[in-house]
Order: C-alpha cells, then structure tokens, then sequence
C-alpha cells in the first residue's frame, strides 16, 4: 500500500518539505491515546535470536536508522516504534547552523536514490539534550557529531570535544562524522594526522566519565585505499571502538537519469540504491583488513532484505538504513527482521 498509494502523494511534495511535516506528524502522534502501542503491533517484531551483544550493550535487532532522518534528536523514540534496533541522531554540531541554501534535497525516484547537500543543518547539541532530558530514549542511541562548518579544520578538535562532553550523559554510542561530502573541507578530517588529533582527545576525554560510551568513527566510500590504510592502523592502536562505512558518495556512477539532470541538481552526497555496491566492498575490505576484530556498522544502499543479509554476511556486526526506510516504507525493518530470522532457523 505504501509503495502504490502512499509514496506517490508524498513524492509529489518537495523532498525537505516533506521530511518535516512528516516528523511534524510524528511529535503529534505521541500524544494520540494507543498510536504508540498501535504503531508498534503494525511494524515492530520480536526477534530475540537477532540480538547482539556489543560496546558491552544488547541490541535487540542488528538494524539500526542511519543519522541524517532525526536530525536534532527529537523523534528518536518515535521512529524505534517502526522496528529499529538503534537510533542514529544528527548530525549534531555545538551550536546550531542552518546549512547550505535551498534547494538541497533531491529525489532519484528511477534511481531509487537521494542526492543530499543539507550542509549538517541542526538546532545544536543543546537543543538535543534537552529533548533526551525530556523524554528518556526507549532505544539504543548514537549520537552522531560533526565540527560546525564555521570552524577551521585546525580547531575542529574543539567543536568534537564539546559536543561530545556535552552529550556524553544522555546517549549511548557516539559516532564521529568526519565524512560528510556537503560542508567544506570536512572530508579532510580523514587525513589521519587531523583524525588522531580529534580522536586521541576523545579517548582521553572519555576517561574522565563513570560510564564506558563506545565511539565509531564514519568514514567516506569516496576514500583512497592508502588512506584508509592509515585509518584502519590508527583505529586498531588507538582504542577506538568500530567504524560505521560508509557516508554518501559524490560519485554518480550507476545512475540511469541524465548527465543534464544531474548537472542540473549539482553538487551532493547520493545516496540508494547506486550506493550499495560501493559499500558493501568497503565494509568487505575493513573486515579483511581488520581479521574480524573491529566492530562495523554497515550503511549505504540497503534497499531488499536480501541486501541486508548480503551486508551482515560481508562483516558487518550491525547494518543502519536510511533511504530504503523513505523508498520502502515503514514495514521495511519488519520485512527485514522476518527475512534474517527465516535465514537464522534455516
């Protein structure tokens, strides 16, 4: 129903457009007598042979909503009633900033993709924690956070270490954003003498807390291998926890729209279906290269339970979806849940 009735009103609508009223309508179901427990009977499912155990937490399902939908953490406990193990918010910055200039959203509908160059717009770490003071989170949730872009690369370091002190309470993992394709120069952060100034400070900082809070580094499929080389030693010296691979990509091979449309939507991280491949070789690579012994969050392109299963099986300990969730629809956790569990007993 979702795919043949609802979907084509919704793609009607401007793309950013859309996203916010349809979270608009989230924040007001909440407050509808039995919406939750309905909500949940539709799209949630107990699946207690999926769990995981991992960072010293238990998941009770491997897939996870990639950052990017609940931008400011306000809807984390709204979108886990549709089946998600864990809830990526963000990308979060110290203080807020309003991103790149509309329009900056774009759908691939043949495609089945998403061209994106939002800039990391959020209401800012406070505005987050104030919603997670306010309404306990029901799910696992990584906190994912980025420097402002108004920050020089030089004191990135700064903004990391603040928004990280700041939400260390109030969440469970954090993910560090070093990867996104639509703020300048951020990208660069990956070059690993800019990385380990980020993260070395992170891991000292994290000693001064009571509680043990996993961090995961997020990495771009556009990286050259050699550096990602570099990363991956980093990463297996430095304590830290696991790597989510990968970000959008500012490539656009695969896509079948033309070279005029594409020019015409300019520059932004795609996203979908193109994506996936791509991925799926880089989560490969980091589980060779690391013998299985770095935790991976494995994201870009799922679209099919199939592909999910796929993405597990390359090395991933746990998978987030973002785009197929939009294209999909919100029984897509559920059909993916049904289709590892099938596999499971078989």
């Amino acid at each position: 129903m979702y795919k043949h009735l609802i979907r084509p009103v919704l793609f009607r609508f401007n793309p950013e457009t859309i996203h916010n009223v349809t979270m608009g309508l989230l924040g007001i179901l909440k407050h509808i007598p039995l919406a939750k427990q309905i909500t949940r009977l539709m799209f949630c499912k107990d699946t207690p042979e999926l769990s995981r155990e991992l960072f010293g937490r238990t998941f009770p399902n491997p897939v996870g909503l990639a950052g990017g939908l609940d931008k400011n953490g306000e809807h984390y406990n709204d979108l886990a009633n549709f089946g998600f193990g864990f809830v990526e918010i963000g990308s979060l910055t110290p203080e807020p900033q309003a991103g790149n200039p509309k329009p900056r959203l774009f759908r691939l509908v043949k495609d089945r993709a998403i061209i994106n160059r939002m800039g990391i717009n959020n209401k800012g770490v406070k505005n987050a924690i104030e919603h997670l003071k306010k309404e306990r989170p029901g799910v696992i949730v990584a906190a994912n956070i980025s420097k402002n872009a108004s920050s020089m690369n030089e004191d990135a370091s700064k903004d990391y270490e603040n928004a990280f002190a700041m939400l260390y309470d109030f969440v469970d993992m954090f993910i560090i954003n070093i990867s996104c394709p639509n703020v300048a120069g951020l990208t660069k952060l990956q070059d690993v003498s800019f990385l380990s100034d980020i993260m070395d400070k992170l891991l000292g900082l994290r000693m001064y807390f009571d509680e043990y809070r996993p961090i995961l580094v997020k990495v771009s499929p556009d990286i050259p291998p050699q550096q990602l080389d570099e990363i991956i030693e980093y990463v297996l010296m430095s304590g830290v926890d696991g790597i989510v691979a990968g970000n959008t990509t500012r490539g656009r091979d695969g896509l079948t729209i033309s070279k005029e449309k594409i020019e015409a939507i300019g520059n932004g991280g795609l996203s979908g279906a193109p994506l996936y491949e791509k991925n799926l070789k880089l989560v490969k690579y980091l589980h060779e290269k690391t013998e299985g012994n770095l935790p991976i969050i494995g994201v870009g392109g799922i679209m099919s339970p199939q592909q999910a299963k796929e993405m597990l099986d390359a090395g991933a300990s746990l998978i987030e979806i973002y785009t197929g969730f939009i294209y999909e629809g919100p029984g897509f956790v559920k059909r993916i849940l049904k289709y590892l569990q099938k596999t499971v007993k078989n």
